[in-house]
């Protein structure tokens, strides 16, 4: 068998390759469940191009940075249908994630299902090895097969238990962490062996250099569809353009230094309907109707008996304007509606509110810190 090593700045190149596709996959698909239908599949298109490259690109990039004391090459029309494949499952467990309920079934699945996607891109790639032949172990193959599902899900699992900007980074780190993992657990149980009288092709680009220019290609790619999507910037950071001045120094101290005037301010008018967006068309719902509100990303989602709405509207302006109107915050991501709570189930550190009569959401969670204002405004405590 041949003796194996590694450069380890294409090891480490690779790394940040998959990071980035997977930051840009998952945040290209937040809030994307609230999108209308063609939309939706646009995000979830870009966001399988992004992360099946960036899966191909790591395994890629790693193996060009793989060393052996022969000389090899690898098919291109075998390394094309490997990114392929990657592109594809990722896209089907998008599509099970954004068009299917979220329920512990369909993350299994979805995780299920890019880690063998992970795996079959792996081992159809490693087939385009030419002037060496790769010989894997049994107990490689299921190490790296146990090792691709397990982080697989989880990193799912953690990307859509909440569409919080937390969950976009674990999931991140997730994702990097099973495409890297998965690579070099399956390649611990690969040796190689030369093939006698093959014949060398005139290799006209280097391992290094072809490695630079697939990661070059993977971060333009990724970069570009982040920044045609979302940015994990909250709202309220935009800055506006600072009107030209033409106050003198005497008039800007006075500005400052001055109290603020003292108005009898006319009562804020009581929010009655609250707006949200369907087929591109701005429609309303009573605030009476709404059971529960999630945040999702810059946006909400409003729960009403058996549908669920995005609203423009983020969690902190949704909070504001209901101001006085009854809404409970139990969760930094959720405020409901207390006339249509159904019950009330204590854990250990938190709890959950159900809402038996709607169709659209199981349950709202009540985290620790908001447990003992919900117990005592339900009269609980």
């Amino acid at each position: 068998m041949l003796e194996m090593s590694h450069n380890h700045l294409l090891i480490s190149a690779s790394l940040i390759v998959a990071m980035m596709a997977g930051f840009t996959g998952l945040s290209v698909m937040q809030g994307a469940s609230s999108l209308n239908l063609v939309e939706r599949k646009r995000a979830v298109i870009m966001a399988a191009i992004t992360m099946g490259t960036g899966i191909w690109s790591m395994h890629f990039v790693a193996m060009l940075g793989m060393e052996l004391p022969v000389p090899f090459f690898y098919d291109a029309l075998i390394t094309l249908a490997s990114a392929l494949v990657a592109i594809l499952v990722v896209g089907i467990a998008l599509l099970i994630m954004h068009f299917m309920p979220r329920t512990t079934q369909t993350k299994t699945a979805a995780g299920f299902i890019v880690g063998s996607g992970i795996l079959a891109m792996h081992y159809l790639g490693m087939y385009g090895i030419k002037l060496v032949l790769p010989v894997y172990s049994g107990i490689g193959i299921f190490v790296a097969i146990a090792t691709s599902v397990v982080l697989s899900t989880s990193m799912i699992f953690i990307a859509y238990k909440e569409r919080e900007n937390r969950n976009i980074i674990g999931g991140t780190i997730l994702f990097g962490i099973a495409v890297f993992m998965v690579h070099f657990v399956a390649m611990a149980g690969t040796e190689f062996k030369e093939i006698s009288n093959a014949s060398v092709p005139d290799l006209r680009l280097s391992n290094e250099v072809l490695a630079l220019g697939v990661a070059v290609a993977s971060f333009v790619i990724s970069g570009a569809f982040l920044l045609m999507s979302v940015s994990l910037l909250p709202s309220e950071m935009k800055v506006e353009p600072a009107e030209e001045s033409t106050n003198t120094s005497t008039e800007l101290e006075t500005t400052q230094t001055a109290e603020p005037i003292k108005t009898d301010a006319e009562p804020e008018k009581e929010l009655v309907q609250i707006p949200f967006e369907k087929n591109n068309q701005t429609h309303f719902i009573k605030v009476e109707n709404i059971a529960a509100i999630r945040a999702e990303g810059h946006y909400t989602i409003l729960y009403s008996a058996d549908e669920k709405h995005f609203c423009p509207w983020n969690i902190s302006e949704m909070k504001k304007r209901l101001s006085g109107q009854g809404f409970l915050q139990t969760h930094r991501s959720y405020l409901v509606n207390p006339l249509h709570i159904s019950s009330f189930e204590r854990t250990k550190d938190n709890g959950y509110l159900l809402f038996d009569q709607f169709s659209s959401f199981e349950k709202v969670p009540v985290s620790r810190s908001k447990l003992n204002e919900v117990r005592k405004e339900l009269d609980l405590s």
